[in-house]
C-alpha cells in the first residue's frame, strides 16, 4: 500500500506535469501565427529577468514582443497576447489605411456647379491653411463662381471621436473634425504685453477678461468665447481648438476667399466631380513625427470618402480590418484615427503584425523617414539618445499608458520589430520611460 505521504508527492509530480502540458498547449494556440527564433540562454535569462516578477515593470501591466524581419520568427515575448491601451501607436494603423486606399492625394472635396453658383462637399482634406502644408488651390477652383454653397450631409463621424475625453476640449490636440477644416480647427494666440491676440482675427471680440487664477487663454466649453486673467496670463499655448458650426465655418470661408459662401443641408448628389488638393506623403509625415491627432482624424475622413463618398471613421475602420487586416493574430478595437480614444484596444503582437505589413510595402528610406528617430527627430528627439539611432519607433503616451512600435537596430548591425506596451502604471511617464530605454538598450547591446 502506497503511503498518504508519498500518494501526496506522486499528486505534486501528477500535477505539475499536467500544468507544464497546460503551458505548452497554451503557448502552442497563442503563437501558432509564428515561428520562434532562439536566444541564447543568457540572453533569455536577461530579458525575462528585466521583464519579469522582480523587474520594476512587475507593478504594472507590460507587454513585449521582439520578432526577427527576416527569418520572420519570434525572438521573445512577454504578455504579446494582452490587450493594451495603444494611445498615438494607433496612427501606424491609420498610417496603413492612408497608404492602401489615398496612395499619393488628399481628397480635397466633391462639387456640382450651376451658372454662377458651385456647390460643394468636403472630403475631409485637412490642409487649408493649416501649418506650412502646400495649399489645395480652392481659389483657382472657386473660379469666377459668383456664390458658393457648402453642406456637411456627407459627414456620419461627429466633430469629437468616440471615448475622447471631454475636458481635453481647449487642448490643441483635441481639435474638433470637420469635413472642410480651415485653420486646423484652431485659434492661433499670441502674447502682446499682458493680452492675448488672436487669429483669426473674428474671435478677438470675444476675448474676455477674468479674476479667475488661469494662465493661459481658455475657451468656454460650450461656445467661442475666451477669457484670460492680466495677472497670470503667460501665453504659452500657442493654438486652442474653435467650436466649430456651419455659421461660423461660412464666415471663416468667405473672409479667407473673397467668396460668399452659404449653408445647406443638401446631400451629396449621384453625379459630380472630384477636387483633389496636395501630395498626402507631407501629411502623413507631420502625423508620424508630431504625433498630430488632428491629421489622423482627417486623413480616416479621407480614406472613409474615398471609400464610400461619406465620412464615417467607423465605416473605414470597418472596412479596413475586414478587407486587409484579416490575419491578424488578435481582433483589435480599433476605433479612432489618432488614439485619443482610451476604447482602442491593440496587442503588442498584432501591433507587430501590423508593422510588418508596413515594412513589406514601404521602401526602407520611405519608412525610415516616417517614424521618429531616437535621439534624432519627431517625438523621440529628447529620448533613446545614442551616438548611433538605433530606435525608430512610434511613440504613444496617454495617463497611464505607455507604448513604442517600431524597428531597433542592434550592435551586429541587425535591424529587429518590437513593440513595447505598458498600461496601468501610477508614476510618471518619464520613469516607465527611463526603464524601457534600459531594456531597448540591453537588446542593442546582446543582439
Amino acid at each position: 500500500m502506497i503511503s498518504p505521504l508519498k500518494l501526496f508527492q506522486y499528486k505534486k509530480k501528477e500535477l505539475r506535469l499536467y500544468k507544464s502540458i497546460a503551458v505548452l498547449l497554451i503557448s502552442f494556440f497563442l503563437f501558432t501565427n509564428y515561428s520562434f527564433a532562439q536566444l541564447s540562454r543568457d540572453q533569455f535569462v536577461k530579458l525575462e529577468s528585466a521583464l519579469g516578477d522582480q523587474s520594476f515593470f512587475s507593478g504594472h501591466l507590460t507587454g513585449f514582443m521582439l520578432y526577427d524581419l527576416d527569418s520572420q520568427a519570434v525572438l521573445f515575448e512577454k504578455n504579446s497576447q494582452i490587450r493594451f491601451v495603444p494611445a498615438s501607436t494607433t496612427k501606424l494603423w491609420t498610417l496603413f489605411a492612408s497608404i492602401l486606399i489615398l496612395q499619393d492625394s488628399t481628397q480635397t472635396l466633391r462639387y456640382v456647379t450651376s451658372g454662377d453658383t458651385i456647390k460643394i462637399w468636403g472630403s475631409g482634406d485637412p490642409s487649408w491653411k493649416y501649418k506650412k502644408f502646400k495649399q489645395p488651390d480652392i481659389q483657382k477652383l472657386l473660379g469666377s463662381y459668383a456664390v458658393v454653397v457648402f453642406s456637411d450631409a456627407n459627414q456620419v463621424s461627429p466633430s469629437f471621436g468616440y471615448g475622447w475625453q471631454w475636458d481635453d476640449y481647449y487642448y490643441d490636440y483635441s481639435a474638433e473634425r470637420s469635413s472642410l477644416p480651415i485653420y486646423g480647427n484652431l485659434v492661433q494666440v499670441k502674447k502682446i504685453g499682458n493680452r492675448p491676440e488672436v487669429f483669426p482675427s473674428l474671435f478677438q471680440s470675444a476675448i474676455r477678461t477674468t479674476t479667475k487664477p488661469i494662465k493661459e487663454l481658455e475657451r468656454d466649453f460650450h461656445s467661442n468665447t475666451f477669457a484670460y486673467n492680466p495677472a497670470t496670463f503667460l501665453g504659452r499655448e500657442g493654438s486652442i481648438p474653435f467650436l466649430n458650426n456651419p455659421d461660423l465655418f461660412v464666415r471663416l470661408a468667405s473672409e479667407a476667399t473673397g467668396k460668399k459662401w452659404i449653408y445647406s443641408t443638401e446631400s451629396l448628389p449621384q453625379n459630380h466631380k472630384i477636387f483633389r488638393g496636395a501630395p498626402i506623403y507631407p501629411l502623413l509625415k507631420e502625423m508620424m513625427l508630431e504625433s498630430d491627432n488632428f491629421l489622423a482624424e482627417q486623413l480616416l475622413f479621407m480614406v472613409s470618402d474615398r471609400l464610400f463618398k461619406e465620412l464615417d471613421t467607423e465605416r473605414a475602420i470597418e472596412y479596413i480590418l475586414k478587407t486587409h487586416l484579416t490575419d491578424l493574430p488578435d481582433q483589435p478595437k480599433w476605433v479612432d484615427g489618432s488614439g485619443l480614444s482610451r476604447h482602442n484596444l491593440f496587442t503588442p503582437r498584432s501591433m507587430v503584425a501590423l508593422f510588418e505589413k508596413l515594412y513589406r510595402i514601404l521602401p526602407e528610406s520611405q519608412l525610415y523617414d516616417l517614424l521618429p528617430t531616437g535621439g534624432k527627430t519627431g517625438t523621440l528627439k529628447n529620448s533613446y539618445q545614442a551616438v548611433e539611432p538605433y530606435v525608430f519607433a512610434k511613440t504613444g503616451t496617454m495617463s497611464n499608458n505607455l507604448s513604442l512600435v517600431g524597428l531597433i537596430k542592434t550592435k551586429s548591425g541587425k535591424t529587429y520589430c518590437m513593440a513595447f506596451m505598458n498600461s496601468n502604471y501610477p508614476y510618471s511617464a518619464s520613469s516607465v520611460r527611463k526603464e524601457m530605454e534600459k531594456v531597448l538598450v540591453m537588446v542593442r547591446e546582446m543582439l
